[in-house]
């Protein structure tokens, strides 16, 4: 008997794997990859899906599994994953699995050692610890930074994160191709029609990709198997983070954490103004406001 829900969810492996993952909905993935990157250089055209699973230099190195590994038509690679909940050391995860793209491109024999672009992309169903207090920022891109001059060092080393939870525009809400594909990440699941502001022709395809109603009997069995999955360690999570909390509110620690968290953010912003870095750039950095930042 097949679940109510109309359209897969695309935090499920299966669902994520289906609209994103196979040569047919390749054209799914580049628009989206374009969309998030935005880069000067010019859209990706083209994409090749690679092995997911990446091994060490030798037989007893740990091995990377990606939910989702291409290059585009430059050779630069894309790592893509979907992260369900929250995990350690996520970041310390993702810097590790970067590190496999990197590897592969050294050369035999002489090598001037140029390396082509590696982009790491987390989808989070989930906030990081550290912004849970700051709603503002759900994008983040990183890169190498050099702090002395407050600019980019290198450029080929990019992790791109998007916190799903803090994306809270309504449909009436969204402006952009970009809104869009981020609606369309966190609700798509939830909802039972497709909506009148997303009749553009990817999410034609991909809405058509997703209904549950097109997808025969042995691909259901595995998306359900999957989909149980993943909400069973959402729940889970989400369990374990209500028991903290109350926890926290038993022994009465929470506010004072919360105020241990700001003072600190305070002679974070304190520095950096005596350094003269720019308000914006503090506020990017610690999460505080501009014009708290200007009373400094």
């Amino acid at each position: 008997m097949r679940v109510k829900d109309k359209y897969l969810s695309p935090f499920t492996d299966f669902g994520f794997k289906k609209l994103f993952g196979i040569e047919p909905n390749k054209d799914i993935l580049i628009d989206f990859l374009n969309e998030l990157l935005r880069r000067d250089e010019g859209k990706i055209e083209e994409i090749t899906y690679l092995s997911p699973e990446q091994l060490g230099r030798t037989s007893g190195d740990r091995k990377a599994i990606f939910d989702l590994y291409c290059e585009n038509e430059q050779g630069e690679k894309f790592i893509v994953e979907m992260q369900k909940a929250k995990q350690n050391y996520f970041k310390d995860r993702s810097i590790y699995y970067s590190t496999f793209p990197i590897q592969s491109q050294a050369h035999k024999g002489v090598w001037d050692f140029d390396l082509k672009s590696v982009y790491t992309v987390g989808i989070l169903d989930f906030v990081f610890d550290e912004d849970r207090g700051d709603d503002r920022v759900f994008h983040h891109e990183v890169q190498l930074f050099d702090k002395s001059v407050q600019a980019v060092f290198y450029d080929k080393l990019t992790y791109i994160y998007l916190e799903l939870p803090k994306f809270t525009k309504t449909l009436d809400e969204l402006e952009t191709h970009f809104d869009n594909w981020l609606y369309v990440l966190k609700n798509l699941e939830n909802l039972t029609d497709r909506p009148a502001k997303l009749q553009e022709g990817v999410f034609t395809k991909l809405f058509e990709q997703a209904e549950i109603a097109n997808i025969d009997d042995e691909e259901y069995s595995e998306y359900e198997r999957s989909l149980k999955t993943y909400r069973d360690l959402k729940n889970s999570f989400d369990t374990a983070r209500e028991e903290g909390r109350e926890k926290g509110r038993k022994e009465g620690r929470e506010e004072g954490r919360r105020e241990g968290g700001k003072e600190e953010k305070i002679r974070i912003a304190g520095k950096l103004k005596r350094q003269n870095v720019p308000p914006e750039i503090i506020s990017q950095n610690t999460g505080l406001g501009i014009e708290e930042i200007k009373k400094l």
